[in-house]
Order: C-alpha cells, then sequence, then structure tokens
C-alpha cells in the first residue's frame, strides 16, 4: 500500500479515445487525483463516475485534473463515458499492472472462482510526482466532494 509522501509510480494507459495518458505529462503543472474503480456501468461506479464528473470545473479551478482507472478496455470506458456523460478522462489498465503497482488489486471468490478485482481507491499525486493522498477502501457516494476538499485544501 503506498503512503503519503512516496513517489507515485509511473504510469502510462491508453484513455476512451484509445490515447495514450501518462503520469509525467502532468507532473510540475498539475496536481493529479487517480481514482481506481471495479467495474465500468455497475452501480457505485456510476456514482463515483458521474461524481468526479460533476466537480471536474472545480478540480480543474483548483488546479487538479482528474483520471479514473479500472481493468475494463477503452471501448468499454467509451460506451461507459458516452452513456453518463462523463468529462473525465477514463484510463484502461486491462492487464492490472498499474492497479498492482498502486496495491488496489485484491482477489474475491464470486461463484465459487476466485477474480482479480480492483478496490475503489483514490490517489492524489502532488505537482511533485509524491503521493498527498492515499485512501483505500472508499465509499463511492459523496467521495468526489471530499476529494476535492482535500485538494482545496493544498493550496
Amino acid at each position: 500500500m503506498l503512503k503519503p509522501g512516496e513517489t507515485a509510480p509511473r504510469f502510462e494507459l491508453p484513455d476512451a479515445d484509445m490515447e495514450m495518458v501518462s503520469l509525467d505529462a502532468f507532473l510540475g503543472k498539475h496536481n493529479v487525483v487517480l481514482f481506481f474503480y471495479p467495474k465500468d456501468d455497475s452501480p457505485a461506479c456510476i456514482l463515483e463516475a458521474i461524481g468526479f464528473s460533476d466537480l471536474d470545473d472545480e478540480f480543474r479551478s483548483a488546479g487538479a485534473a482528474v483520471l479514473g482507472v479500472s481493468m475494463d478496455d477503452c471501448l468499454s470506458h467509451g460506451a461507459f463515458r458516452d452513456k453518463h456523460g462523463l468529462a473525465v478522462q477514463l484510463l484502461s489498465d486491462d492487464d492490472g499492472e498499474v492497479c498492482a503497482r498502486y496495491g488496489v488489486l485484491h482477489d474475491k471468490e464470486l461463484e465459487g472462482r476466485r477474480r482479480r478485482c480492483v478496490q475503489r481507491s483514490t490517489f492524489i499525486i502532488g505537482r511533485d510526482g509524491r503521493v498527498v493522498s492515499a485512501q483505500y477502501g472508499v465509499t463511492a457516494r459523496g467521495h468526489a466532494a471530499e476529494v476535492l476538499n482535500l485538494v482545496k485544501g493544498m493550496a
């Protein structure tokens, strides 16, 4: 598990439009809110993604870019974004490599089979590339507003 003060793991992942997005592109310019979520179009994930999207302008005004990550593919992300009018960029970590580096993967038993799942987690990464906040196992409802308050407190 990552802790505040540690260097955030670097990544480069495709977004819903299959454009590559890297953490390095934001460093020195913006803080980054990186939220990991289990599955496109599942009820809690819809709630969380809409919450971040509804506050996207406020995050930008506070100097932060918001990126969502799941193990869904780019096409799924595109459909999810378009169906719900999401403003935030959704990144595809289909092999789970970045999820593993951030410590958000866990095994879950579903229908008698063990599956690798993403634990809903959020990281605030400062302009210097260090973790400011690491929150594991968060609740979707109201989470985006809580994160926005933390980001605003950084200024």
